[in-house]
């Protein structure tokens, strides 16, 4: 036996459902360590770039990408944003780990734009200085680089 349910019912409900489906959008996310990982590790490759021999930046690349490629299929989705949700799949933008990694190419070219400038002016340890800039990039754009894909997946999804 089916229960009636009123007008005002179904649509307090539906507001309730679209509520919940909102905080759980509002979880996609990478999570933050990802960040300061990913700052970290460039600034230490334009550490060695400056200041170890020319083998030593190609094995820490290699490192480095091996380490990336290794964590980002884990974290890259954007749906392990917190330890108290897993968002599914059907809600985190698929293209997550695609839109960031082009924000990690971008870097690599802006970094290597900088660090060109720096060493065509003269500066001493241009690698350096450059990944430590795109490093305060990435720590303050990569959350919010997050932040514009969650609002677009909020407007999608209403």
């Amino acid at each position: 036996m089916t229960i009636p349910i009123g007008e005002s019912e179904a649509h307090a409900a539906l507001r309730s459902i679209t509520q919940s489906r909102q905080q759980v959008i509002a979880q996609i996310n990478v999570p933050p360590w990802y960040w300061s990982g990913m700052a970290a590790g460039w600034v230490a490759l334009g550490v060695i770039a400056d200041f170890a021999p020319p083998w030593a930046s190609i094995v820490g690349t290699v490192v480095f990408g091996a380490a990336h490629a290794s964590i980002a299929p884990q974290v890259l989705t954007g749906r392990r944003g917190s330890t108290q949700l897993s968002v599914h799949g059907d809600l985190a933008d698929r293209r997550i780990p695609l839109l960031i990694i082009g924000l990690l190419v971008v870097m690599v070219a802006v970094t290597v734009g900088i660090a060109l400038l720096l060493h065509a002016d003269g500066a001493r340890h241009p690698a350096t200085w450059a990944s430590v800039v795109v490093a305060a990039l990435l720590l303050v754009g990569g959350p919010s680089f997050m932040g514009a894909i969650r609002q677009r997946t909020e407007r999608s999804a209403r």
